[in-house]
């Protein structure tokens, strides 16, 4: 609200949102990676937000955003289901804790970033959707129940992160093992990674 110089576009009600899954990183120097920059406006926010040390990163196909880099912010061209462009950010900062994806909000490009990032960035990072509002339009690539948007996808990781307690009727994959959970908002999805050990089975006694 403070901004008077670059630009952003964001809903209101996603602020209260970053502060519950992103407050643990402040003054901690994380690194994060935004898809898409616009106008570099939150570029600068989470430069400031999460304080000395930080590194943040754009990732966005149009050249002309080069200009919003500086100290502690590093500006990636491409597309983001690109495998090669992930591969030249990951080969530079192996080590990224937070991914917010706010890029073309297809479908099709919002599933691959995720496939391509999530195993991939710290084990107690976070992966964040916003614009999923866009999973219910046609021109998004999504649809109510359509298959193949990432609501749909989302919907398929809540079965997949209790695969444990589904009898052999799912595998229980690197998602399963890794994934503390999932919190879905209007318009964002949220996954919070996080070891996990062997669960334990319920305790059925009284206490």
């Amino acid at each position: 609200m403070e901004n008077s110089s670059k630009l952003m576009h964001k809903w209101i009600h996603y602020f209260d949102i970053y502060e519950r899954h992103f407050s643990r990183f402040r003054n901690a120097a994380p690194v994060i990676l935004e898809i898409g920059v616009f106008g570099g406006g939150s570029l600068a926010m989470w430069k400031e937000y999460f304080g000395p040390g930080a590194q943040v990163l754009g990732l966005d196909i149009n050249p002309e955003c080069k200009q919003h880099e500086g100290e502690g912010v590093d500006i990636f061209i491409g597309s983001q289901d690109d495998p090669a462009v992930i591969e030249r950010i990951l080969s530079r900062y192996p080590r990224i804790d937070i991914v917010l994806d706010d890029g073309s909000h297809r479908m099709s490009h919002m599933v691959s970033s995720f496939e391509l990032l999530y195993e991939r960035i710290h084990p107690r990072g976070v992966y964040m959707v916003e614009d999923t509002h866009t999973c219910y339009w046609d021109e998004y690539e999504g649809g109510i129940g359509r298959s193949g948007s990432f609501i749909e996808f989302a919907k398929g990781k809540i079965d997949e992160i209790n695969a444990v307690h589904a009898r052999g009727a799912l595998p229980i994959s690197s998602f399963t093992r890794t994934t503390d959970c999932i919190s879905i908002y209007d318009s964002v999805v949220v996954f919070e990674k996080q070891p996990q050990g062997t669960r334990q089975a319920p305790i059925t006694e009284p206490l």
